[in-house]
């Protein structure tokens, strides 16, 4: 597995094995999100692409601000955290002929084999985690997590990172917990 962050996972998603977008968020649901206006964007693991790095991190920094919190560079708020990872993938493509599911009518009332090609596809999977800190007690305020199938095509990554983070911040910030 190599690191690759939410370019690999954001940047990420193609036709293929994985039909949707996985995004899995958690939130400390004590923390009181609306002490929280300023924050900074850092990378946490490097997956050795810089163009994508910063194509995900001022996506992160476009979301959060889209919600009403405001970069800043020195003492903020929160620190916001950007790992990613990838990992290549194998699914079987299995193709049948001469029958239903591979089985051919072979007279006297019985079934036959027909026959079958089978091939391996390889996919790149990108996982993008999101981790929010307080920035005074380092203690970890949210967590995101999207995962997706990565294209060859940068348009298509780009498209799919906007598509994570929105799905990453679609209720952000968090409501503070009912008593």
């Amino acid at each position: 597995m190599r690191a690759f962050a939410l370019v690999a996972a954001l940047s990420l998603l193609g036709a293929g094995a994985l039909s949707a977008q996985d995004v899995k968020i958690d939130v400390d649901k004590s923390a009181d999100f609306s002490k929280y206006k300023t924050f900074n964007v850092q990378l946490g693991t490097s997956w050795h692409n810089e163009l994508s790095e910063k194509r995900v991190l001022a996506e992160i920094q476009q979301g959060l601000t889209e919600k009403g919190w405001t970069v800043a560079p020195e003492n903020p708020d929160a620190v916001v955290v950007v790992h990613g990872a990838t990992e290549k993938e194998k699914t079987l493509n299995t193709f049948y002929s001469g029958g239903y599911g591979g089985y051919g009518w072979r007279g006297y009332g019985g079934m036959g084999m027909g026959s079958a090609t089978t091939t391996t596809s390889e996919y790149t999977v990108g996982t993008l985690v999101v981790d929010i800190f307080d920035a005074k007690s380092k203690a970890l305020l949210y967590r995101g997590i999207a995962t997706d199938e990565l294209s060859d095509k940068m348009e298509k990554n780009q498209k799919k990172l906007a598509k994570a983070s929105d799905k990453l911040f679609k209720d952000f910030p968090p409501a503070p917990a009912k008593k």
